[in-house]
């Protein structure tokens, strides 16, 4: 035995002691065989012994000790079998009289057995008794003397451990970084497993690089401690990286590297892994026969162990194989009896993968043959396994603690909800493709406790028929809080946002019918997921609609882009329309191609003047007619010619989806005469319906309260020529300006209450604190001209978009300063302090937003673009706007004209938009004022094309509401 800084610890005397030590020697170096021999000969020679406690004691921790060889050999039988004898000896003696010293002895065998019984139930399978092995662990724990926590983190460990079996990676990841950030240096043999679970959670989630570079920290620790065994698993765990990342040749020889060393050491389970991968690497590359002789030799191996789940994920690649051999029945055998053992285990994210897959192969087939008179009939079928499956892997993003581990997710999870668009566009469904676009446009809701629980986990279906790399093995939820050792999961400060289920979008309020109400009750039935969220919000946002005719359209992306509208206020009717992927791809590409880009600083605003299509006219009638042909239905404009003939001009209230957010849609040339949208409607941007929320009576009269303007604030540290420095220029330079602070100074009161108008600008005293106090005071706006800071779309974070303030370094909030400045970003906005005290308070208390809201800076509406829209416009709506005037991209500043453009500086372009949003939002309809005076400067750009009148800056405004 050795003690937490592997020193040999004399317990037993010579012969035994060193005995245990040669045996460690053998274990760390993954020579089994040699250790069990040790640990046999030892019992063998213990077992000669007069019987006595002492004597039971010393045989139950040599079975314990060798029940921790078998497990890493994967001899499962065997390990149950010492794990159950030494349970046994130990409870035999545990009324015995002990010392202080050996009491403590005794639970820490003791505390081993109970997790070693956990991992042999988890790997053969039975989930359910092995978490409760480790609640008895966790209730046995507190009686142990543990003062570096090292038990308790091995405990926390196994946990994290069962919750990746079961496949609730989210769970799994905040506990396992939790646990990691708490556990001692000293439990040296813990850390690296727990650096080894992150990155099979990373794997098994998308997120290839933090996966690598958990696995390179690993294997440090692990050459630091000398473990060898530990060393070798990792390459399985790369070699799994290396074929989810497409790199089937490395994957190929990791997979044989690391085959041949479990080969030698007799790890028959890692071994089965190994050639399960090989299998379905060999499918890959079209060797049949060498991937069925892989799979048979795999299924051979987990049915000695019995392994039974890991057994099934090795059927379910053979019937996989079975359907590329045209084997059908052979197919239909294999699923069942995989889906049949899952079943049993309660293990429901498989079923949800074999409905998958049986949904693919239904699909493949309709593709490949006539059905004749059974073609809606199969595709019924596909779809009734497809949707409740892809609805269960879509929802299982709401374990994720970060916005960027969903994002991850969703990209893997997205595969599964276009195969059930795609089965409905072939069924010709309208109804039910309107359904499908109203639930993926609802968004995910918001909280700021923790997320619920769910009751099973999903996970995305990459290599059909293939399990995901770390995962075997899936059951429900424990329904209470999950422990790491003595450390509450719920302790921990979350990383990012966590999100809910969204609401129920109800579709009929004469029927009560909720969008997908069938596969989503399938779903919860099948997998034991909580798809929606009790709460119910209607379709169309009834409240708000007049006489006005108004058409809601949505759109999503499922591989092709596919839209819905309908018709209220006055006109009725609705409509589906599908843009093929290519198309709507290329019209993105020519668009952003003409906006200034991200991250390009200077180069970019500059290509964008001199090359961009929204700064030359006769290239930007263009861009507005491939916009419109890929993106806008003929059928939905002959719509709103129609209404608007009999009722007046309507107003078109879109959805975008985020690969289409930065669309200029009143640009959109919606015939072949250059009528723009614009021409025909006003055009206002919608949020999903997860936002919408009820009114709340202290919320102030849109005519009460004073203005607050924000106008370019100083940013500490930069000059005024810096990135972060004037965007308006020196103070008193802009007349236009001047004029709008002292209507408003005329007008009633103003926050901040300058002497003169020129005392608004360029601020020092502007920041995060002096603005809650005036917001808390009531307000009836706000205006905001100044830097704003997008989050990369990659990242999936729209949260850690971020608006400048006059906040120091030492300002408390939830972002990292930049220099001598510490910005407010939308999870300020959002989260308040929660995260940072346990009287925290949420952002909308700290900082409630005012009926209206102007963010005039950089990508201020870039919410959009993202899976799940918590950026700054999004917040605003979040803590009580109602509606969110913000841009789709990057701004030019009147300085950019001037020089990009040669523009003479007493026209300032920025101003002039800045102008007239505040003037629109003092309209009793700041939707259709601001869209007259799109259409003025369209007209102007259609009549003298100069780039200062180009929709380069003014189609970058939207107002957005929920």
């Amino acid at each position: 035995m050795t003690d937490g800084n592997n020193a040999p610890v004399q317990l037993y005397g010579e012969l035994f002691d060193s005995g245990f030590a040669k045996a460690h020697e053998h274990h760390m170096a993954a020579e089994f065989g040699a250790a069990c021999a040790v640990y046999d000969e030892l019992l063998n020679l213990a077992e000669s012994l007069e019987d006595s406690p002492d004597v039971r004691f010393l045989r139950a921790h040599l079975l314990a000790d060798l029940t921790s060889v078998l497990l890493a050999a994967s001899d499962l039988p065997r390990a149950e079998d010492t794990n159950e004898r030494s349970r046994a000896l130990l409870d035999s003696i545990a009324s015995a009289p002990m010392g202080p010293r050996a009491r403590q002895l005794w639970l820490e065998i003791l505390l081993r057995t109970m997790s070693a019984r956990s991992a042999v139930l988890s790997d053969t399978g039975r989930l359910d008794e092995a978490l409760t092995c480790l609640d008895e662990a966790a209730a046995t724990l507190p009686r142990f003397d543990d003062p570096d926590g090292l038990r308790a983190a091995e405990l926390g460990l196994n946990r994290v451990l069962l919750l990746m079996a079961r496949g609730k990676w989210g769970t799994a990841e905040e506990q396992a970084t939790l646990l990691l950030s708490t556990t001692p240096e000293t439990a040296a043999e813990t850390i690296p497993r727990l650096l080894t679970a992150l990155g099979a959670i990373c794997c098994a989630t998308g997120r290839y690089d933090p996966a690598e570079d958990y696995f390179a920290r690993a294997e440090d620790g692990f050459r630091a401690l000398g473990d060898t065994g530990e060393r070798q698993t990792l390459l399985a765990h790369r070699a799994f990286l290396a074929m989810e990342r497409g790199e089937l040749d490395q994957a190929e020889r990791l997979f044989a590297e690391a085959s041949a060393l479990f080969e030698r050491q007799r790890q028959f389970g890692d071994l089965a892994a190994c050639e399960q991968a090989r299998s379905h690497l060999a499918g890959l590359r079209g060797d049949a026969a060498g991937a069925h002789d892989l799979m048979t030799a795999s299924l051979e191996r987990f049915a000695q162990l019995g392994a039974s789940v890991a057994a099934a994920d090795t059927m379910l690649l053979g019937a996989q194989h079975a359907y590329e051999r045209g084997d059908i029945e052979q197919m239909k055998r294999l699923a069942q009896e995989a889906r049949d053992v899952y079943q049993a285990r309660e293990i429901h994210e498989r079923c949800a993968q074999v409905d998958l897959m049986l949904a693919r192969t239904l699909e493949d087939n309709l593709n490949r043959t006539d059905h004749g008179d059974h073609e809606r009939a199969s595709i019924d079928t596909a779809l009734s396994l497809a949707l409740p499956a892809a609805l269960a892997l879509a929802a299982a993003r709401h374990d994720f603690v970060t916005a960027h581990a969903r994002n991850q997710w969703l990209e893997l999870a997205d595969d599964a909800m276009w195969l059930a668009f795609r089965l409905a566009v072939r069924r010709q469904d309208q109804g039910l493709l309107f359904e499908l676009v109203e639930h993926r446009c609802a968004g995910a809701a918001l909280t700021l406790g923790c997320a619920p629980g769910s009751v099973a986990s999903s996970t995305a279906d990459r290599a059909p028929g293939f399990p995901d790399p770390a995962m075997k093995a899936y059951g429900e939820d424990d329904g209470g809080t999950m422990t790491l050792g003595s450390v509450a999961a719920e302790a921990a400060v979350s990383a990012g946002l966590r999100v809910a289920p969204p609401p129920k979008v109800r579709m009929s309020a004469e029927s009560g019918r909720v969008a997908l109400q069938e596969y989503i009750a399938a779903a919860e039935f099948r997998y034991r997921r909580r798809i929606v969220d009790e709460e119910e919000v209607p379709f169309w946002n009834t409240d708000e609609l007049t006489s006005r005719p108004v058409v809601q359209v949505r759109l999503a992306d499922a591989g092709d882009l596919f839209m819905t509208w309908t018709w209220a206020g006055g006109a009725r009717g609705f409509g589906t329309g599908r843009g093929a992927a290519a198309e709507v791809a290329g019209a993105i590409r020519e668009l952003a191609a003409a906006l200034p880009g991200a991250g390009e600083g200077a180069a970019g605003m500059r290509r964008a003047f001199e090359s961009g299509a929204l700064a030359d006219h006769r290239a930007e009638r263009q861009l507005a007619q491939t916009l419109g042909e890929a993106l806008w239905p003929e059928g939905l404009t002959a719509q709103i010619r129609q209404v608007s003939a009999r009722a007046g001009r309507p107003l078109v209230r879109i959805q975008p989806s985020p690969r289409v957010a930065q669309v200029p849609w009143e640009l959109l040339a919606v015939d072949n005469t250059d009528t723009r949208l614009l021409d025909l409607a006003d055009v206002v941007t919608t949020a999903p319906t997860s936002l919408r929320r009820q009114k709340t009576a202290e919320r102030p009269a849109p005519d009460s309260g004073p203005v607050v303007l924000v106008l370019d604030p100083r940013v500490p540290g930069f000059r005024a020529d810096s990135p972060l420095g004037s965007v308006l220029g020196p103070p008193g330079s802009d007349p236009e300006l001047l004029s709008l602070v002292q209507r408003h100074l005329d007008a009633g009161a103003v926050e901040p209450s300058p002497t003169t108008p020129a005392e608004a600008f360029r601020r020092t005293d502007l920041d995060r604190d002096w603005l809650g106090r005036v917001l808390r005071k009531g307000a009836r706006r706000l205006m905001y001209v100044g830097h704003i800071s997008g989050a990369p779309v990659e990242g999936g974070q729209s949260e850690d978009g971020t608006l400048h303030l006059c906040c120091g370094p030492e300002t408390v909030g939830l972002t990292e300063p930049v220099r001598t400045h510490r910005p407010l970003s939308a999870k300020d906005l959002l989260l308040g302090t929660l995260p940072l005290r346990g009287d925290g308070e949420p952002g909308a208390r700290i900082w409630p937003a005012p009926p209206r809201v102007a963010l005039i800076g950089c990508e201020s509406g870039g919410d959009l673009q993202f899976a799940e829209s918590f950026g700054l416009a999004t917040a605003m709506l979040h803590s009580g706007a109602e509606l969110v005037t913000a841009t789709r991209w990057i701004l030019p500043t009147s300085f950019a004209f001037h020089r990009l453009a040669d523009v003479p500086e007493s026209v300032r372009p920025l101003s002039e938009l800045i102008v007239a949003v505040d003037a629109a939002h003092e309209d009793r309809d700041p939707v259709h004022r601001l869209g007259r005076w799109q259409r003025e400067r369209l007209a102007r750009w259609r009549a003298d094309g100069r780039i200062e009148h180009s929709p380069l800056l003014w189609a970058a405004t939207t107002c957005i509401v929920v």
